[in-house]
């Protein structure tokens, strides 16, 4: 129980302390807002290694080479665990809105850290909604910073499974001519979720796999490209899974 207890006290205080912080970043954004965009990413980034170190948690990476460093992506990912944020965001290497659940914005000083970050926030009942979610983050990727999702929907519960990914997600993609980067994390639950309420030490894999262009894909690959991307990350999935051993 000592990881959690490490884990929760910090984020507690990280938020409080880091009052000044939002204070002086909402100072900077009246003047520069990509300078308020790097400065929240690498602090952000801070936290969640703090958050890793303090869970125990050694994160192998794989295929970081195909993640283009000179313009804004798509991220795709498969999702486990609530520390699948904090793994993927820590790599990132330009500004990254995450879309996340509108029930994030019940929590004060962290939704002001995610809007910082230029996350957006979905209401899953709601398509009208969904849709301007997704025209908003067309503009974020046009304008520079990238996106990631996780197109699924939710956590998925079960182990070494996959649920549907949701089509919608994969528009940003195809409005834009950004590339798709596919990214399989393996092992994430074995962090938490496999064993609540205890953080256990391990080791999660996350692999970035080679960018996905749109328009350079078959006619037939186009139209179904959730299903493509969800093929490559889950072939990548069951690949880690045989030749990592645990």
């Amino acid at each position: 129980m000592i990881r959690i207890i490490l884990v929760a006290a910090f984020v507690i205080l990280f938020l409080v302390l880091s009052i000044p912080l939002l204070v002086a970043e909402w100072i900077i954004g009246k003047y520069n807002m990509e300078l308020k965009s790097k400065s929240s990413l690498a602090i952000v980034k801070w936290a969640f290694r703090v958050c890793l170190f303090l869970a125990g948690t050694q994160v192998i990476i794989q295929g970081e080479e195909n993640v283009p460093k000179d313009e804004p992506v798509l991220y795709i990912g498969n999702h486990r665990s609530y520390f699948d944020i904090l793994i993927t965001y820590v790599r990132v290497p330009r500004p990254t809105g995450y879309i996340a659940k509108k029930e994030m914005l019940k929590w004060p000083l962290l939704v002001n850290w995610m809007r910082n970050l230029h996350c957006l926030f979905l209401d899953r009942n709601d398509i009208k909604q969904g849709l301007k979610i997704i025209l908003t983050a067309i503009d974020q990727v046009k304008s520079g910073i990238s996106i990631c999702i996780f197109p699924e929907g939710t956590r998925n519960k079960a182990n070494h499974t996959f649920m549907e990914f949701h089509d919608g997600s994969f528009k940003i993609a195809a409005k834009t001519g950004c590339p798709i980067i596919p990214m399989t994390i393996y092992n994430s639950g074995d962090i938490f979720e496999d064993h609540l309420p205890k953080i256990k030490k391990t080791q999660v894999i996350l692999h970035y796999g080679k960018p996905i262009y749109i328009k350079n894909l078959p006619k037939e690959d186009q139209r179904k490209i959730s299903a493509y991307t969800k093929n490559i990350i889950q072939e990548t999935y069951f690949k880690i899974k045989e030749e990592a051993g645990f």
